[in-house]
């Protein structure tokens, strides 16, 4: 909250900065210090949804929240990104006047809230998604920081104005470049795909390696949210095995699932194979 109230206030600094200077590239900044306080909140409400129990409503839980909010700050990212492009390119072919001494002194604020609110979120982003990628963002904007009180010196000493609309493509270019990368990261879990550091046919293998299984198939790997694996499958028993066997076998199984692939949740569907003479 702390995080959240520190970028607000700052944002407000900036866009103030950024009318009375004429400088694009703090507007640039600020709309982005803006998004990272609204994740932020976002992350924050995501935490508090997912922390309830399942129910019969969600018998999974609610801690998809998390990836929900990650979705809805990314879009707001990319839509930002596009806008200040397309801002900045209006700025060459209409430059305006821009006070360089304004833009280093709230760039130069900025810096230092960035700073702070990387500080505070460092913590919380080892264990959280959401949070990992504040402090990211947050790290991100101090670049951008800098980025712009460069600006605002080489306006000052050699008079460039278009180096403002050249900043702001840059630093636009590096909001996209991470909503490139994270992205697919968000759909990928929410699609139900395959966790990237699982693959299937090893875990068919390994679960066909226990003596009393025959096949495995109908297979099913999905992430329930960032840390929780599922697997449903249907495991094909030897006939030879006796019947009795089979809680013994589904123990095995469950336990090699959770230790050698950490699938947490596994839903196994048993049959018995029919051979001749058997």
């Amino acid at each position: 909250m702390w995080a959240v109230m520190a970028n607000v206030a700052l944002t407000a600094v900036q866009v103030i900065g950024g009318v009375v200077s004429g400088s694009l590239s703090l507007i640039a900044d600020a709309l982005h210090n803006f998004s990272d306080a609204a994740s932020l909140m976002i992350a924050l409400v995501a935490v508090r949804i997912g922390r309830r129990p399942a129910d019969q409503v969600k018998t999974f839980g609610y801690k998809r929240a998390e990836t929900i909010a990650a979705l809805i700050n990314l879009t707001t990212l990319v839509l930002l990104g596009l806008y200040l492009i397309f801002e900045a390119v209006q700025r060459f072919y209409a430059p305006e006047p821009i006070a360089g001494w304004i833009v280093i002194w709230v760039a130069g604020l900025a810096l230092a809230v960035d700073l702070l609110t990387a500080f505070l979120t460092y913590a919380q982003s080892k264990d959280s998604m959401n949070m990992r990628a504040a402090f990211l963002h947050n790290m991100t904007d101090a670049l951008a920081s800098v980025g712009v009180i460069l600006a605002g010196t080489l306006i000052l000493l050699y008079d460039w104005v278009w180096v403002d609309a050249a900043m702001t493509l840059v630093i636009s270019a590096y909001v996209l470049w991470h909503g490139y990368i994270e992205f697919p990261q968000v759909v990928h879990l929410l699609m139900e795909g395959t966790p990237e550091d699982i693959a299937i046919d090893e875990v068919i293998a390994a679960m066909e390696d226990n003596e009393g299984v025959s096949d495995v198939h109908h297979v099913h790997i999905w992430r329930l949210d960032e840390k929780r694996n599922a697997l449903e499958a249907h495991v094909v028993l030897n006939a030879a095995m006796p019947f009795q066997r089979m809680d013994e076998i589904k123990r095995e199984l469950k336990v090699m699932l959770h230790e050698r692939f950490h699938i947490d949740h596994s839903t196994l569907e048993f049959e018995i194979v029919k051979c001749d003479g058997c």
